[in-house]
């Protein structure tokens, strides 16, 4: 077998997206989302319109978008592109949170036209078989993260990873409070009472990675790395543990630059909240931490550190489907155990064989191609994917490794990707007589159940 064969979405069975249970919208892509809104802090409500430029890949007498039902949609109109003629006839809000839009007439394949939805109310986070997720009210604010499938609970979308977009988001609200949101900030317009700001996102996003973050926060300057602006936003009282904590940010963002090739993004920014959380997480060109993880002593240094390599391995490299989420969190994982291979001389393979050995104390039933919702954030998969990083780092050895690293990351920047990218890649920089052994390391570690032998050169 000369090289791994790419499953193409349009081929797999069914139209329900087996992880979240959501239903998949057919028929377009939507290429660009306008946000543009309203947030009032005390009483947690969000109003305004978002305009979603569309593109159709089949005839559409309808389409269905991703909306929670907890906010109230008031109008929804559109506008044909280059003489199209597009109209909406009705639309209605299901339970399943689906807004379902109908046409005066069928729109033909390849028609570029926009939707503009106006809406308002709460918003609420979504609850999902992992807890609650997206947009949440704060103590002190709001903040969204939405992985896997959150993004619907503050803006109608197609809310699925592979349906990468470009967003302009405009958040209005309360003074004292800033508003920090993915991309890079365009523009502020300051009132007697509010302050609108604009975020523009220029790179292809999936909508789980798009987050806005409102609190009173501080800026605190953290240097730059490889040419790249690093910046933390939070509280004043957090200043200097802060400060103190992720005083390697910068250091870091220019070692994976060097492993994995330019990083993606303008800029890296983190956001410190004042409210604690269970876990950081990832987004577009920034990092979320609750105050629990700026606790002045770099307890949580390699979730820094694993963060921060998200943004080549989930955001800009994005996977398609969930069920190759190992692709995310695998090497994520495995970037923690190179950022203290380099800054303190421990060797990756110490901890590598730390957690092997965890490992071989837990249940041998998850499968890393396809784990199932149940199992898509358990701590097995983060090991054991960092684990197979690491065979497959000493099968190719380091110079041809981190070059394949540095070939897959260039040639899938910004885009989606499947296990057949990464090995395909790997192949091209490994000796054909060892093809077969990268063949079984992939059935191995990827499509069985049983743990394998613990690596060795």
């Amino acid at each position: 077998m000369s090289s791994f064969t790419r499953l193409r979405t349009t081929e797999i069975p069914g139209t329900r997206d087996r992880y979240t249970g959501v239903d998949f919208n057919l028929g377009f892509h939507i290429r660009h989302y306008d946000l543009d809104l309203t947030y009032r802090v005390m009483p947690n409500h969000l109003s305004g319109t978002a305009t979603l430029d569309v593109l159709s890949y089949l005839p559409l007498q309808q389409l269905t978008l991703d909306f929670a039902r907890t906010l109230t949609v008031r109008r929804i109109t559109a506008q044909g592109v280059g003489g199209a003629q597009v109209k909406v006839k009705k639309f209605r809000h299901r339970g399943d949170n689906k807004v379902v839009v109908l046409f005066d007439r069928e729109i033909p394949a390849d028609t570029e036209f926009s939707l503009a939805i106006s809406y308002s109310g709460n918003p609420q986070p979504i609850t999902s078989r992992w807890g609650e997720i997206g947009w949440e009210e704060t103590d002190a604010g709001a903040l969204v993260a939405s992985q896997p499938h959150g993004a619907h609970s503050w803006f109608p979308c197609d809310d699925t990873p592979d349906e990468k977009a470009r967003y302009d988001i405009r958040i209005t609200a309360d003074n004292p409070f800033s508003v920090i949101c993915t991309g890079e900030l365009v523009d502020t317009q300051r009132n007697n009472s509010t302050t609108l700001w604009h975020y523009r996102v220029q790179e292809p996003m999936a909508t789980y990675l798009a987050s806005v973050q409102i609190g009173e926060f501080s800026t605190i300057p953290l240097g730059s790395g490889a040419g790249v602006p690093v910046t933390a936003y939070a509280p004043a009282a957090l200043r200097q543990r802060v400060l103190h904590d992720f005083a390697d940010q910068a250091r870091m963002l220019e070692f994976y630059a060097e492993l994995f090739g330019p990083y993606p993004f303008p800029a890296y920014r983190v956001v410190i909240t004042a409210d604690q959380l269970e876990i950081p997480l990832e987004a577009h060109g920034l990092s979320i931490f609750g105050a629990n993880h700026a606790d002045g002593h770099k307890t949580w240094e390699r979730l820094i550190a694993h963060e921060l390599s998200h943004q080549w391995f989930g955001n800009s490299l994005g996977v398609a489907q969930w069920d190759d989420i190992w692709l995310n969190e695998g090497f994520a994982c495995y970037c923690e155990w190179l950022w203290f291979e380099h800054s303190t001389g421990t060797p990756a393979e110490h901890y590598a064989r730390e957690h092997y050995r965890g490992l071989q104390q837990k249940p041998q039933d998850l499968l890393l191609a396809d784990p199932g919702p149940q199992h898509m954030f358990d701590d097995r998969l983060y090991k054991r994917g960092a684990v197979f990083v690491h065979a497959l780092r000493l099968l190719l050895g380091d110079a041809d490794f981190f070059a394949a690293l540095r070939d897959y990351a260039r040639r899938d920047r910004h885009g989606v990707v499947e296990p057949v990218d990464l090995f395909n890649i790997l192949r091209a920089h490994l000796a054909p007589e060892r093809h077969a052994e990268l063949d079984e390391l992939r059935s191995a570690w990827l499509l069985a159940l049983p743990l394998p032998p613990f690596p060795t050169a």
